[in-house]
């Protein structure tokens, strides 16, 4: 296959370039490289890697046609860049896959990276169940509130391309992840961020949020998630949630790091930030029954890769 990956140089963008070479296919990564320096990861993988700006129509325009598979994942994404810089989140997400459905046309197939975070506030409103399926009402308690901006840009792209799908006929796949981790995914996550500052010796170490809840999805089966779905035609015009169900606690995930860290620090406890949700675990019925996946990489085995990795690769950091 020929697959186009836009914001291919992020987090689940190099992962999945990494299964598609590996299996034979021709990729080709475009990203801004917004997240700061090339991934040397994409070095060796023989790929075709263009920087240019997705949210000008001029980078579209440029691109060549006749691919199997474009995969949507480029976003402004992380609360700390949400909360600081809530305009451009809308104005990246936004501009950037309008652009995107304006060029697309009949015979192409898409996959759109949308989030958990489009049901965030039904959750917290007590109005959505959790495990939640996709079916669910889509609520935001306050409009004007910076963190929900990443939510409502995401709430309008599984809109925007499902109607634009329809009105003129690609197929598309929207796929709402859910907590995925690992390796590579910036340090401004639940996952790195307990992994680093355990490596470094933090005590006493701050734990926010002991009591909530997440349901942790490796990304190893995330992209396993994608490939079934794109290779699943019944999936088309379909929002899909991808992820793991297995939930855990937030006070318990801070255990398993600290002991794959070899570390007992003293750990002081405070409350979970502002606008959080309490819970999150997806429904994966709809998952199942199309493709049959199953996440295969437990909690403490991701765990584990996700620490070694940024271990190694972050500085300062290493065995206390």
């Amino acid at each position: 296959m020929r697959v186009l990956l836009l914001g291919g140089a992020g987090f689940i963008g190099v992962h999945l370039a990494r299964r598609l070479r590996a299996a034979g296919h021709a990729v080709t990564v475009v990203d801004d490289f917004s997240r700061g320096r090339r991934d040397t990861a994409l070095d060796g993988l023989a790929a075709d890697v263009r920087s240019a700006d997705l949210t000008d129509p001029a980078s579209y325009a440029g691109l060549e046609r006749g691919w199997d598979q474009i995969h949507m994942l480029a976003a402004v994404v992380g609360v700390r860049n949400v909360e600081s810089d809530p305009a451009r989140v809308i104005r990246v997400n936004t501009l950037a896959l309008m652009h995107l459905l304006e060029w697309l046309g009949p015979g192409d197939r898409l996959f759109f990276a949308s989030t958990s975070e489009a049901y965030a506030g039904g959750v917290s409103a007590g109005l959505v169940p959790v495990p939640t399926p996709e079916d669910v009402p889509l609520v935001i308690e306050d409009v004007g509130a910076p963190r929900y901006t990443y939510a409502i840009s995401k709430a309008l792209g599984e809109a925007a391309v499902l109607h634009t799908a329809r009105a003129k006929g690609f197929e598309a796949v929207v796929g709402r992840f859910h907590n995925v981790y690992g390796p590579r995914m910036g340090a401004d996550h639940v996952i790195p961020e307990l992994s680093l500052r355990a490596a470094r010796g933090e005590n006493p170490f701050t734990l926010y949020g002991a009591d909530q809840s997440r349901a942790f999805c490796y990304v190893d089966d995330a992209v396993e998630a994608v490939l079934r779905l794109m290779a699943t035609p019944e999936a088309a015009g379909r929002i899909v949630h991808i992820g793991n169900d297995a939930e855990t606690n937030i006070g318990d995930l801070a255990k398993l790091v600290l002991r794959i860290a070899g570390v007992n620090p003293a750990v002081r406890h405070v409350p979970a930030p502002a606008g959080s949700v309490a819970r999150r675990c997806p429904d994966l019925t709809l998952l199942r029954d199309l493709t049959g996946y199953e996440p295969r990489v437990a909690l403490e085995e991701g765990v584990r890769r996700t620490y070694e990795w940024y271990r190694e690769s972050y500085p300062g950091t290493g065995t206390p």
